[in-house]
């Protein structure tokens, strides 16, 4: 075990090659959940896979697990995993590099004829980032009894396209039940998403947690009216309200220092004429912080300054959760894991809280479970130019495989 390494150059190969599959002119990846692009490369990771020696199955939320017997197979298998789907303005790295360092610990694994106790699993979650289908962490929370398969079915796009429908046409239906795939632990190497790391010269991040978010959905809705001929003291104008509920939601963030953070990332106008008074606008809410107390109280914040600023212009407001991820607590002996890897390894490191959603978060809800971070270039994710050293990549893996590796030790056959 101690000699055991990951084959870089390999693993940072075929991040360059799945980056191909959707690829931006601006070398990002726009490869959202459930298109055409998404297919493909699920094609690609299943055959990957099985060259890999592993056994591929499916379940009915299109969670892919890739499977490596080990020496007890009546042992719940320890998984490693992410995802595969992008933002709209994605990069090379966010989720897909968990699931490709996970795919080249089976392949170090089959290269050395190395044999676990336990079975050892990857896994692709399916719509992790939310981006076309909200909330995020969908078929992993599905799997974690977070949601039903019927809601998660039901969600639709700003298309009106289902994620039943889109899921069925892209083949990837699985027959097992979400969530009747045991697992033994579960870990997930990922991009910081932040600057932290690579602000204080370390490699690895052992995350201990993820902060709590919620996430909602606004419609305000005032009266469409002609431009020209409307005077101000008599409009009713949705976007002016929109407009100063995004600076108070800011500000709401702002009372809360230094970890609160609140975010309005996604604004649709209507009727969107440049003569005409916007009757309607939507928009999105997404807050966070590390204690949920404080999510809560954002929460009431927030809903008391949309509703003062739709009484005053007279407007009318419609606020609906669609998502509430409260704060996770890691498993402490896949924490220690972890960082046991990366002493091993002799990689620089620091405990870390994770402020992104993972899947891994939901994982904590049915498995022990941890993480994993490497540093990602000024912190940037969810944007084309996102960047991670060589370097960086072969040590998260190398972690990875070692964590694994020593979990795994736990369970050694009598």
């Amino acid at each position: 075990m101690h000699n055991l390494q990951i084959n870089p150059q390999r693993l940072w190969d075929s991040i360059m090659e799945t980056a191909k599959i959707g690829g931006t002119a601006k070398g990002g990846v726009c490869r959202l959940t459930l298109t055409d692009l998404d297919r493909q490369v699920r094609d690609w990771f299943v055959q990957a896979c099985e060259e890999a020696g592993c056994t591929v199955t499916v379940d009915e939320m299109g969670n892919i697990f890739a499977r490596r017997p080990g020496k007890d197979n009546s042992l719940p298998p320890i998984a490693m995993g992410s995802h595969l789907d992008t933002q709209p303005t994605g990069g090379k790295f966010d989720g897909i590099l968990g699931v490709l360092s996970a795919l080249e610990v089976m392949r170090t694994l089959k290269d050395t004829g190395y044999e676990t106790n336990a079975p050892i699993e990857v896994i692709d979650w399916t719509n992790e980032e939310g981006s076309r289908f909200a909330p995020a962490m969908l078929a992993s929370g599905v799997f974690a009894g977070v949601f039903t398969r019927d809601y998660a079915d039901s969600r639709k796009d700003r298309e009106g396209k289902s994620f039943g429908e889109e899921l069925d046409r892209i083949g990837y239906r699985g027959t097992e039940r979400c969530g009747d795939h045991p697992l033994g632990a579960f870990f997930e190497l990922h991009i910081e998403q932040g600057p932290i790391l690579e602000d204080e010269e370390k490699v690895i991040g052992i995350v201990t947690g993820v902060q709590g978010m919620r996430w909602y959905e606004v419609t305000v809705t005032g009266f469409e009216s002609h431009a020209g001929t409307t005077p101000m003291h008599l409009r009713r104008d949705a976007l002016v309200g929109a407009a100063r509920m995004v600076d108070a939601i800011n500000k709401v963030a702002l009372n809360h220092p230094p970890l609160a953070v609140s975010t309005v990332g996604l604004v649709e106008v209507k009727p969107n004429s440049r003569n005409i008074l916007p009757g309607e606008v939507f928009f999105t809410v997404d807050l966070r912080h590390p204690e949920d107390e404080v999510v809560v109280a954002m929460e009431a914040e927030v809903r008391a300054e949309i509703e003062r600023i739709a009484a005053e212009l007279k407007l009318e407001i419609a606020i609906e959760q669609v998502w509430d991820s409260p704060a996770v607590k890691f498993d402490a002996a896949c924490v220690a894991a972890v960082g046991a890897a990366a002493v091993e390894n002799g990689y620089s490191h620091r405990e870390i809280v994770s402020g992104a959603g993972h899947d891994a978060a939901y994982m904590a809800r049915v498995a022990p479970t941890a993480m994993i971070f490497i540093p990602c270039e000024k912190g940037i994710s969810h944007n084309e130019v996102e960047s991670a050293e060589y370097e960086h990549v072969a040590a998260g893996a190398n972690v990875l495989l070692r964590a694994v590796l020593e979990y795994d030790n736990r369970e050694k056959v009598a």
